[in-house]
């Protein structure tokens, strides 16, 4: 399968610069969301594990009395 889509693309100029710009771009992706993780304080990290098991809010929603 991989023949097939490698044989369109052997005759474009400049296409090996595709794969790299999108490397960079998910390199560029994952450090940021990684540098934003880490710089999170442990107060709002609490409260977003939190998140699933909080009954508080979805029977307030769900509440059809």
């Amino acid at each position: 399968m991989l023949r097939f889509i490698s044989h369109n693309f052997d005759g474009m100029e400049g296409i090996e610069i595709y794969p790299i710009i999108s490397l960079l771009l998910f390199f560029i992706v994952f450090v940021t969301m990684l540098i934003i993780v880490i710089k999170m304080p442990k107060k709002n990290i609490d409260e977003i594990s939190q998140l699933p098991l909080d009954n508080d809010t979805n029977s307030k929603e769900n509440n059809y009395e």
